[in-house]
């Protein structure tokens, strides 16, 4: 579970319940199943009419990446991983690597050390492995797009849901005192829609892609890792050529290991 995006997220519910109390507005006023329903059902029916069946059916799994921790292989891993093969081509040669293809669970070094052992040159294996990150960008982009659409289509429900909400109020211009409560009904769409865009849908959609550059940051690294072996680069060599791929202050602390 990641912990973060749940604090943020109910840091978010404190910081919005707290200041509607100190502005003397009731929490209870936000128990309007009318606007609950125009800005979630609403938000939903847009999101599903904008998106592509097969792409909508990947939200469960997606609202598991958000709130769980990211399985990728963390830098320093990768780095070992790749010295270490880079001293076993050296000693016994690329088809050595062959055995040791089924003991590695990234399937991406799988694949691109795959390719060496049938003989394939770093520039094709380059290709071969930029094809594969930019596939797997455009399906990342392709998901966050997803919590985008609602992080847009819910402000602008919560606006229709005022309307619709003013629209009942006129009806009641015998009644102040009712014209007064439907009024304030009328704009718990509106903070319902803003809140849920913008404190839910467009952060989810912005996690998703971080989550993305970092899953990229770490197939580029290993990329340089395949080319090295692929090279024959020393494995002292080797590491540096991977370290240039990271921030200093990792450096650092991989390089004392």
């Amino acid at each position: 579970m990641d912990i973060v995006t749940i604090i943020g997220i109910v840091l978010a519910i404190v910081g919005v319940g707290v200041g509607m109390v100190l502005k003397g507005v009731p929490v209870t006023a936000l128990n309007n199943p009318a606007a609950i329903l125009i800005i979630l059902v609403g938000t939903t029916a847009a999101v599903t009419i904008a998106t592509p069946g097969p792409q909508l059916k990947k939200v469960p799994k997606l609202f598991g990446i958000i709130f769980g921790n990211n399985k990728v292989m963390n830098k320093e891993e990768a780095i070992k991983i790749m010295v270490e093969f880079s001293e076993l081509t050296r000693k016994e040669g690329i088809l050595a690597l062959e055995s040791k293809l089924k003991s590695i669970d990234e399937p991406f070094i799988v694949r691109g050390l795959s390719l060496l052992v049938d003989g394939a040159d770093s520039q094709y294996v380059a290709e071969i492995l930029e094809e594969d990150i930019m596939a797997m960008e455009t399906r990342h982009a392709n998901n966050a797009q997803i919590f985008a659409q609602g992080g847009m289509y819910a402000p602008t429900l919560g606006v229709l849901g005022a309307v619709i909400g003013l629209i009942a109020a006129l009806r009641e211009l015998d009644d102040i005192e009712a014209i007064g409560h439907a009024i304030s009904a009328a704009f718990v769409a509106t903070l319902l829609g803003i809140f849920t865009g913008y404190v839910l849908w467009h952060p989810f959609s912005n996690r998703l892609k971080q989550k993305s550059k970092a899953e990229v940051a770490i197939k580029r690294l290993i990329v340089e890792g395949i080319l090295g072996i692929c090279e024959g680069q020393n494995p002292r060599m080797l590491k540096e050529r991977m370290l240039t791929q990271i921030a200093q202050y990792e450096r650092e602390t991989i390089s004392k290991e």
